[in-house]
């Protein structure tokens, strides 16, 4: 079964579904059914047309639902426009989805978890990890927006701030976690910067480029995280690098600073320093410094806590640290990391150790737990 596909043709399914006529709770349930569908037939029988095969079934899963209601004369108009067989439109709906998600009617946070989940293929605990809230929780919200939705006319679709969060969170989830979403979310983003003369959306644009030139040198060839600090800049991807940096600088000089093009800003410091040792620190805190100011985000305080460690030594960063709230992702890492470079490896390793226990996924879960071994074994010789 190739998950990928069924993924890649979820947005233009749904698209011809709302298209015509379904609202737009109805069709991703519709959808989903037809998915599930796909998986248990298509591995004995697959289709020849996958999409057309999938706007059919969802099609009429969401008839069979209609024919629950009492609105029979507008059913018996549907089943009349059900779409012929043969192959479907070859119609990129994905942006103009997203769009339709960010809908007034939703809170922006709504608005965001619904598109991620719908169109951006993500899973109710993907989302609630990006949100840090509980998996419960999320899939809450997630429920409530498809009710706000239901029966919505989607003349008024959302605007672009909380479409750049929706792509922001996509292209994080597929850079680092376990769906690859981020060449699809950078495809998205070019089709905005092409639509939208906005200086956040190229720097959005702009920061996936700049993280993405990196992504072949994040894992060695046995799947191991490799850090920043740790790869062979010889292996990044210039071209990239070289766009990136091309129209972040367009979009700083229009003197419309934004989070994203704050981030940006951050990656191409990374981006432009030959080596690790070489890295600006004291620039890249002045970024993150704009970015507090900017979101007030506890995960920019906790990366600065890291940046401050770099610029000013591992006691700067520790107190900075001491600062934040200790239950959030990740701050045990940077505690281990920072106690290290202060020189208490005991501590270090025990932290690494914890970290490890709340790491997010397999891959930072063996990273961290290496940490641990490597300075347990060094305080033993």
């Amino acid at each position: 079964m190739n998950e990928a596909l069924l993924r890649s043709l979820t947005p233009s399914v749904l698209g011809i579904l709302v298209r015509r006529g379904a609202d737009f709770a109805a069709a991703e349930d519709a959808v989903q059914d037809a998915l599930v569908e796909a998986v248990r037939v298509w591995p004995a029988d697959a289709p020849q047309d996958p999409k057309g095969w999938l706007v059919t079934v969802a099609w009429r899963r969401f008839l069979d639902a209609r024919r629950s209601d009492a609105a029979r004369r507008r059913r018996e108009d549907l089943v009349d426009e059900e779409p012929a067989p043969g192959p479907a439109p070859a119609v990129d709906d994905t942006l103009q989805l997203y769009f339709l998600c960010a809908h007034s009617s939703l809170t922006p946070s709504s608005a965001v978890a619904l598109t991620l989940r719908a169109v951006g293929g993500l899973t109710t605990r993907q989302i609630a990890q990006a949100y840090l809230v509980p998996e419960a929780t999320m899939a809450q919200r997630i429920s409530r927006a498809k009710r706000t939705l239901s029966g919505v006319r989607f003349d008024q679709p959302g605007d672009v701030a909380t479409v750049l969060r929706v792509l922001y969170l996509v292209f994080n989830e597929g850079y680092s976690g376990d769906v690859d979403l981020a060449a699809e979310a950078i495809r998205l983003t070019r089709q905005l910067a092409a639509r939208a003369d906005h200086p956040e959306v190229a720097g959005l644009l702009a920061l996936m480029l700049l993280h993405h030139a990196r992504r072949a040198t994040r894992t060695a060839p046995d799947g191991s995280l490799v850090p920043l600090a740790e790869q062979d800049r010889g292996r990044w991807d210039t071209e990239s690098i070289a766009e990136g940096v091309e129209i972040l600088q367009a979009a700083l000089a229009r003197d419309r600073l934004g989070e994203f093009q704050a981030q940006a800003a951050i990656a191409a410091l990374h981006a432009d320093a030959p080596t690790a040792g070489e890295t600006d620190w004291v620039q890249i805190v002045e970024w993150y410094d704009e970015l507090v100011r900017l979101t007030d985000s506890p995960v920019v305080r906790l990366n600065r806590a890291v940046a401050v460690g770099e610029a000013d030594g591992p006691r700067a960063g520790l107190a900075a640290l001491a600062a934040l709230d200790d239950s959030l992702p990740r701050h045990t890492a940077v505690a281990a990391y920072l106690q290290e470079r202060d020189g208490a490896l005991t501590t270090a390793a025990r932290l690494y150790a914890e970290a490890a226990r709340k790491a997010p996924n397999l891959a930072e879960r063996d990273y961290l737990t290496r940490q641990a071994a490597r300075l347990n074994a060094r305080r033993c010789r």
